[in-house]
């Protein structure tokens, strides 16, 4: 009989609605049930695309001796940490406070207040490498809950207050501006932790930094730096050779587990790739390397056909398992290879993908590599389609086809952007439809710009927008405007930074994490550091400077600059958790760069200048177009006028402007310079 999980829109939570564990999503009810049947709460957080949770939930979740056990002596409650973010940020904190580190599955027991007296992640069916089974750890929670009370509540009261003392201690206590000494400290330290071999930071397993390769690639284009521009193309360079990257289907895996990029954990993350999708972008804009341009192709076109839903938006993940085991859609061996291709291009295909006897994976199979490209192209382009096509007739892993408002808002921005870069506006079109999908879905239904953080088959879900779905969809938005001037986008961008600054403000810290108004957690938590997104602060600190540039008015760069000073602490912090911070920062330091061209639609001049500025503007500049200052909601508009009737550039640099001109070269030439 399905459980209380039957409703939900997580596809995460449906996933367990015909467990035999009385699983409660979190609410309310549930710990009234607890403090009623005088039982502890078990907690377990995880999500849809994640190989340990479904390995936990089959071997533990599904055995009726465990679920009686739990039903008897515990109140259940599952969370999908992607439509909970910040219930997932305050047990994560709990769990790596308690044992050291974190991960997913995520086990907690809390006591009817909510307060965790015990935190771990995947424990096996079994007694294995120095942890105890599932069932001898519940047998033992429950046997203290009714032995030793007062010593599990006095560990709650402790933890809990342990808690609230470290929530925000790790910022700086005074704030500091940033300047260019501290970016080139950050570049500096990046090259003492760089794997100059494989690219990529530290040792295995390791993720891809999407945040601090922007850093790297801006701050060459910003100031020359070298040393950030060959960190960047080796790391670039090397994931997109590797078997982290999709070489038949584009688009990249969640990580390596293998310090070469060799063997992925075979999920597919939007928010990955989103981010990875700018990051090629910039490297390409940069250097016109061919690999970026085929890599942005490949991934824009993975998110249109892969990740699209009905409703216009883009699903949350593709899952690492299918067939009851991680990665076999994507792996093969030398034998399947042949058989579909025939002795020659099977051996070709074999050599060129690092397909061998012995395998890259596991049994003798292999994840597919591209580690130099073909010399005959048109031959690798037959054979691709060939391999392509009979691996889509295998049978496919699962498709969390949720709708996360700020995963969006990161598609929504590399989407229009690189469509405007490399011509395509089809994919413009689906970050226009993928923004207005979350206005008539996730805003539409409180009569205010309140935003729900998911929604699934056109149905909001009941939680509420955390800081993040605020700013990465209002930088979204800000994106579109630059792309299409249609200022609509514009005026929801201003009215989601107005509630993000006003609900999510904390004046000692910057920003929190959640709402003013939404329901009370233990703690109220903040969102400071990079982590596989960027940190909500640093998301939101980088909207702020968007807008303020766009709209000419200084308040929201105060803002930004002020929170970026309370936690951008380089003297102390390493920068590996500050990219996006960074990234607003040099935005700050530049000004941004501002560049508004008017003329109208029709005429090609004017579409020549606006190509320019979107080739050879520099990284963090803002752009704005349209047919006069008229009308124009965009500060960055006003008083621009077309020059003897021609349409006309302006660009401007740490609030001075160049002559305005009519003459294409000589705006390419004011746009060089740095």
């Amino acid at each position: 009989m399905p459980n209380r999980l039957g409703s939900s829109t997580s596809p995460y939570l449906l996933q367990h609605a015909e467990n035999p564990v009385h699983w409660w999503e979190w609410c309310e009810e549930a710990f009234a049930e607890a403090r009623e049947r005088d039982v502890p709460i078990f907690l377990s957080i995880g999500y849809s695309a994640c190989h340990w949770c479904h390995v936990m939930a089959h071997e533990t979740f599904e055995d009726r001796g465990v679920a009686e056990f739990l039903n008897k002596n515990f109140v259940s409650i599952k969370v999908d940490r992607e439509e909970r973010p910040d219930i997932d940020t305050v047990y994560m904190k709990a769990t790596t406070t308690l044992t050291g580190q974190g991960g997913w599955p995520m086990t907690l027991f809390l006591d009817s207040d909510a307060r965790p007296f015990y935190a771990g992640t995947y424990f096996p069916p079994r007694p294995a490498h120095g942890r105890p089974s599932f069932g001898q750890l519940i047998e033992a929670i429950d046997s203290g809950w009714r032995d030793n009370r007062k010593e599990i509540l006095d560990s709650a009261t402790n933890i809990h207050s342990s808690l609230n003392a470290k929530n925000g201690t790790d910022l700086t206590q005074e704030s500091e501006v940033i300047t260019n000494q501290h970016l080139s400290r950050a570049v500096r330290e990046l090259g003492r932790l760089f794997d100059p071999d494989n690219g990529g930071f530290g040792n295995a397993p390791k993720f891809p930094p999407s945040m601090i390769l922007q850093f790297l690639l801006n701050e060459y284009d910003r100031v020359g730096n070298t040393t950030a521009l060959s960190i960047a193309e080796k790391t670039l360079t090397s994931m997109a050779r590797g078997g982290i990257y999709d070489q038949l289907g584009g688009g990249f895996a969640r990580y390596s587990v293998d310090a070469k990029w060799v063997v992925p954990h075979f999920e597919k993350m939007l928010y990955d790739n989103a981010l990875l999708l700018r990051v090629y972008m910039s490297w390409w804009k940069l250097t016109g390397s061919p690999l970026a341009q085929r890599v942005v192709s490949e991934t824009a076109e993975f998110l249109l056909r892969e990740l699209r839903t009905p409703e216009g938006g883009f699903a949350s993940a593709i899952d690492a398992d299918s067939e009851g085991a991680e990665g076999v859609f994507y792996i093969w061996n030398p034998a399947a290879i042949h058989d579909l291709l025939g002795s020659e291009d099977g051996d070709f295909a074999c050599a060129l993908l690092n397909v061998t006897p012995v395998g890259t994976f596991e049994d003798g199979y292999s994840t597919l590599q591209l580690q130099s490209d073909p010399d005959d192209n048109l031959r690798w382009m037959r054979i691709k389609r060939s391999l392509y096509e009979a691996r889509n007739l295998r049978p496919h892993p699962h498709l969390d086809d949720k709708i996360v408002a700020s995963w969006n808002g990161l598609a929504i921005s590399a989407l229009s952007e690189a469509g405007m870069l490399f011509k395509e506006p089809i994919w413009i079109a689906a970050a226009e439809a993928s923004a207005s999908m979350l206005i008539d879905i996730h805003l539409g239904h409180h009569g205010s710009y309140r935003i729900n953080r998911t929604s699934r088959n056109g149905i909001p879900g009941s939680n509420w927008g955390v800081l993040d779905d605020y700013a990465n969809m209002a930088e979204g938005l800000l994106s579109l405007i630059q792309v299409t001037g249609n200022q609509y986008w514009f005026e929801i961008a201003g009215n989601l930074l107005e509630i993000a600054t006003t609900n999510f403000s904390n004046d000692s810290q910057g920003f929190f994490y959640t709402d003013v108004n939404a329901p009370s957690l233990i703690q109220r938590p903040t969102n400071t550091y990079d982590n596989a997104e960027p940190s909500a602060s640093f998301a939101l600190a980088k909207a702020l400077v968007t807008h303020s540039a766009l709209s000419g008015e200084s308040e929201y760069r105060d803002l930004a600059e002020a929170s970026l000073a309370k936690v951008l602490d380089l003297d102390r912090i390493s920068p590996m958790g500050l990219g996006w911070g960074l990234v607003a920062a040099q935005s700050l330091l530049s000004g941004p760069v501002q560049v508004a061209v008017v003329g109208t639609s029709d005429d090609g001049a004017r579409n020549e200048l606006l190509d320019a500025a979107w080739k050879l503007s520099a990284s963090n500049s803002v752009i704005a177009f349209g047919e006069s200052e008229t009308g124009s909601a965009i500060g960055l508009m006003k008083n621009r006028t077309m020059l003897s009737s021609k349409p006309t550039a302006y660009l401007c640099r740490q609030f001075v402007c160049d002559q305005p001109t009519t003459e294409l070269e000589i705006f390419k030439e004011q746009l060089r310079v740095r």
